[in-house]
């Protein structure tokens, strides 16, 4: 029953070995403006209102607020352009200040926009219930808390089934909120195209007065305040930049297309609502947001012949402005998690958060985003004015050092891109912006709870420098356990693809049922492991010493016991190389040589050797395949493995590294095969191994 339970919420598994796996999961543009797009045009529910709200009686400088905050969305979407172009693998900001800056940097970056992304899950559901909750009795209003809580666990459902799945699963609420707010902009807007005049001399007589009034030094500070605060309508630029790898191919052309309609989307539907507050004279009312007021005045008394359906217009589209919201959180769920991978493969964050799941999704970054956002929606209540002075810090933090980055860029590679000068005024002018957002946001919202952002992206800095710490120590540990045990003469590169691809053409590899993964065994040399004997099944990973000194112990705790050796390999497919079936067969490749470094090296201790591999995303499954198959080819054979082990178990070291042959050893000894667990000890105090001889008593 918990099978089919996990079957029924999260899907069936997928087949990596699928060629069209990846382009099943991943995006075309329309989808991914939907999935990541969304996020932005979500914006400009509370965005172009606080704008509006701080300028108070001055409501005549909302004309040029208007044309600054749709020129402020191209300009800065024209910078994450230039971003997709250069790095086309996708990484948004945390790779753009790691590579161009420094890996510090970088780290700053990545930790401000994991922040973000759970910020952009809760605000998202948070304003959408409260959307959603205005159109009910107050009676219901206690269960507004729990709906959002509902919402954060359907779309982590959504996420951990795969991308294309929750994507597709939003599309109609997307275009809802598109078709109502479209309709209520060109009513709003078109409506006093025939009143140019008449406006332009009240925008200009407000304008005069408010000059009069503040002088005109006061009246640009209160217009750069006012655009400050309208800062929330940025948010979610990135977000095409972080998800460029989720792109169907060709994926910078699709991410561009995805980009250009994010930004026209939002710098029209932004700036047209600025405007048209302006235009039907809204003004703040109480227990109503502003665009509700807009909708009222515009089409608040539609009818034909007698029937109103203004309201129904009306209720239509708050609810659809309140849907995208709960549609906008699907950014972060698609991002975060990205993120995180990506810092996972730099070792900033556990190495597990680059894992997949069976369903082809990052679903340990998910989940952990979920419980995130769990958490901020409860330590706020679902108070949305408290998580928008959380939310509205770290994106301008980003978008500052990416433009930074960026500029830079252009600047040491001036000689190689002619437009060069062009590109470089574009991030400048961005990073001008973006850093005069920053600074008046921290410093007018620092003490009504920015300083609490501020906090947990140094906590969450100070962890990846901590866990970065602790991966350098193990490197180093492992490297000495490598110089401890010389290898010998490493074969060639030129010639392990030789002696893979002639082995390929002489004798092909037989194959075994592996449940869809690739699963091989495979001869290289003339002594063959004999089945009659007692043969050793040892897993590996890449060639290193701590698979050799895996080997060199079992051959010392059962001395001249074994006839020979088969290494077993998988090959992990995570979400750096899940990214297209070129990658898959590249891994393949690299699983291959290793392996044949493994076989080549039992041979100089005189071994008869096989290999065999697999491709998956658990290495648990895959290995028991292998070894159901294995073990019934060689009656006597005995499963081993090498597992690290601490001088100090603390929870530290077991969250930083798995336990894989340990659940191995669990998952095979429920099917009646033997296997034994062989201890490679690492001492990190005194960076190095201990001794084999040791690790065998």
């Amino acid at each position: 029953m918990p099978s089919r339970i996990r079957r029924f919420l999260f899907g069936p598994p997928k087949d990596i070995k699928d060629p069209d796996a990846f382009h099943k999961l991943s995006l075309v543009a329309l989808l991914a403006w939907v999935g990541l797009g969304a996020d932005g045009l979500s914006s400009s529910a509370y965005g172009p209102e606080e704008t509006f709200r701080a300028l108070g009686e001055h409501t005549g400088l909302a004309f040029f607020l208007a044309i600054a905050t749709a020129a402020t969305v191209f300009i800065i979407s024209y910078g994450y352009s230039r971003i997709i172009e250069q790095f086309p693998s996708g990484g948004g900001g945390y790779v753009v200040a790691s590579k161009l800056l420094s890996p510090r940097v970088g780290v700053v970056s990545g930790s401000a926009l994991l922040v973000d992304y759970v910020l952009t899950i809760t605000i998202s559901i948070a304003s959408g219930a409260d959307a959603i909750f205005s159109f009910l009795p107050p009676s219901v209003q206690t269960l507004k808390l729990p709906t959002a809580v509902a919402g954060v666990a359907l779309l982590t459902v959504m996420n951990i089934r795969g991308v294309k799945e929750s994507v597709t699963a939003l599309v109609p609420i997307f275009t809802l909120f598109i078709v109502t707010h479209a309709v209520m902009l060109i009513t709003a807007i078109g409506g006093h195209v025939g009143d140019i005049g008449p406006v332009s001399e009240e925008v200009r007589s407000n304008v005069t007065r408010t000059t009069t009034a503040l002088g005109l030094f006061g009246a640009l500070k209160l217009a750069l305040h006012a655009y400050s605060m309208g800062g929330g309508t940025y948010t979610g630029i990135e977000a095409v930049s972080n998800g460029v790898g989720m792109m169907r191919e060709p994926r910078v052309r699709t991410a561009k297309r995805t980009m250009a309609l994010m930004a026209t989307s939002l710098a029209v539907t932004a700036g047209g609502i600025v405007l048209s507050y302006l235009l039907v004279h809204a003004r703040p009312e109480e227990h109503k947001t502003m665009n509700a007021v807009l909708l009222e005045r515009v089409a608040g008394q539609w009818s034909v012949g007698g029937f109103h359906f203004g309201r129904a217009f009306v209720i239509a589209s708050l609810f659809s402005e309140g849907a995208l919201l709960f549609v906008a959180a699907q950014a972060g769920f698609l991002d975060g998690p990205r993120v995180m991978a990506n810092m996972a493969t730099d070792s900033w964050l556990p190495h597990r958060f680059s894992a997949l799941s069976d369903r082809l999704s990052m679903r340990n970054g998910i989940m952990l985003m979920a419980v995130a956002a769990f958490a901020a929606l409860f330590y706020t209540r679902g108070d949305v004015s408290k998580l928008v002075v959380m939310y509205s810090i770290n994106v301008f933090l980003t978008f500052s050092l990416s433009n930074l980055a960026m500029s830079k860029f252009w600047l040491a590679h001036r000689r190689e891109h002619p437009p060069w000068a062009r590109h470089l005024l574009g991030h400048l002018v961005a990073l001008t912006l973006c850093a005069t957002i920053l600074v008046i946001t921290i410093i007018e919202k620092f003490a009504e709870g920015g300083w609490v952002t501020l906090v947990v992206t140094a906590l969450l800095v100070v962890l990846c420098f901590l866990v970065k710490r602790h991966y350098g120590l193990v490197t180093r540990a492992l490297r000495k356990l490598d110089d401890d045990l010389p290898s010998p003469p490493e074969i060639e590169l030129v010639q392990l693809e030789l002696a893979a691809n002639a082995h390929a053409v002489r004798a092909p590899a037989e194959s075994f049922a592996t449940g869809g993964t690739a699963g091989l065994l495979e001869h290289h040399g003339s002594r063959d492991p004999d089945p009659k004997k007692p043969i050793a099944i040892l897993l590996v990973g890449g060639y290193s010493g701590l698979g050799r000194h895996a080997l060199l112990t079992l051959l010392r705790m059962f001395p001249r016991h074994f006839g020979g050796v088969i290494f077993v390999s998988v090959a992990v497919v995570d979400s750096e190389s899940f990214k297209g079936a070129d990658q898959i067969a590249a891994l393949e490749q690299r699983t291959r040589q290793s392996l044949l470094k493994y076989e080549r090296y039992a041979h100089t201790l005189e071994l008869a050797a096989a290999s065999a591999f697999a491709i998956g995303t658990e290495v648990a499954v895959e290995v028991e395949r292998i070894a159901a198959d294995l073990t019934y080819r060689y009656p006597e054979a005995l499963l081993v493995a090498g597992q690290l082990i601490f001088e100090e178990d603390t929870f530290w070291n077991r969250l930083l590294h798995n336990e894989t042959a340990f659940i191995v050893q669990k998952r095979l000894q429920r099917m009646g095969l033997p296997m034994i667990v062989v201890p490679v000890r690492l001492d990190l105090r005194a960076r190095r191994a201990l001794p084999v001889q040791r690790m065998a008593a």
